[in-house]
């Protein structure tokens, strides 16, 4: 595996391959959700390049920057035994300059749901993830389904920005108690792990009413608050893939989304129907 840190030398490198690239953009504390996304990807192309970068401009005033977990010879170690070809691993200097050209995040998507409490979170995370598609210039990106608001905006920048890249989504990942794998599950203790698992039994308990024959989206809600009591909810929506609002569920055609605070962690999850 091959490391590097300039974004210049990165781009020359790859340049000169002849070879279908698929690549992995992360913020490093590498677990097996990332490690499922890396496995895609060197089963769909011959080369695969991994980034680690913890983008400032995607985090908000007060937000977990500083302590945002960083293991960097653990990452490595992941991505050599994981069959990382090339590992990306620039500072924010490589990444940014003083008077910086951005993208900004759709008015109307971009402050739905995370982005209402979040503003101006996802065009950081657009503006980063541009920069490294147009580094990497890769075949296929991959992106986790846990994350599907940001998922769904970087489809859409790819699309209305004509970029030559296809956006390739994977299933999230799970512990042994069903708790979606996240980088910031490192912040929780054993108690607020247990109370976390309220997030999954929601969306077990959604599912099991539609199972049911129950499609509408406001008695589904109702339910799957009571199931995430006493959790801070930031967030429980029912959409479509377009992240359209729903009235009544459409089977092939929805998300349902959660974003809880156990502790003072944020944490998201969501079902795709």
């Amino acid at each position: 595996m091959r490391v590097f840190q300039s974004p210049l030398e990165l781009k020359n490198e790859l340049r000169s391959l002849d070879a279908k690239i698929g690549f992995i953009p992360t913020m490093g504390a590498l677990h097996n959700g990332h490690i499922s996304l890396i496995k895609k990807a060197k089963e769909q192309n011959d080369i695969v390049v991994v980034s680690i970068f913890v983008n400032p401009t995607q985090f908000l005033k007060g937000e977990d920057l500083d302590k945002y977990p960083r293991r960097e010879q653990a990452d490595k170690r992941v991505c050599e035994l994981a069959g990382v070809d090339y590992l990306y691993y620039p500072n924010t200097s490589d990444m940014y300059e003083k008077d910086e050209v951005s993208v900004l995040a759709p008015n109307v998507r971009g402050y739905i749901l995370e982005g209402t409490s979040r503003p101006g979170h996802f065009s950081g995370v657009l503006t980063v993830v541009m920069k490294l598609l147009n580094i990497v210039r890769p075949t296929n990106a991959y992106f986790g389904k846990k994350d599907a608001q940001q998922l769904k905006l970087i489809t859409l920048m790819v699309k209305q920005m004509f970029m030559d890249v296809n956006i390739i989504p994977v299933d999230t990942m799970r512990d042994s108690f069903g708790l979606a794998l996240s980088s910031r599950n490192d912040y929780l203790s054993e108690d607020e792990k247990k109370e976390a698992l309220k997030i999954p039994a929601s969306l077990k308990k959604a599912t099991g009413m539609i199972v049911s024959g129950e499609y509408d989206c406001e008695k589904i809600i109702k339910e799957m608050r009571s199931v995430l009591a006493p959790l801070e909810i930031s967030y429980v929506a029912i959409v479509t893939r377009e992240f359209e609002p729903l009235k009544r569920v459409e089977l092939n055609n929805t998300i349902i989304l959660v974003e809880a605070l156990s502790g003072s962690t944020r944490l998201l999850d969501n079902i795709w129907l």
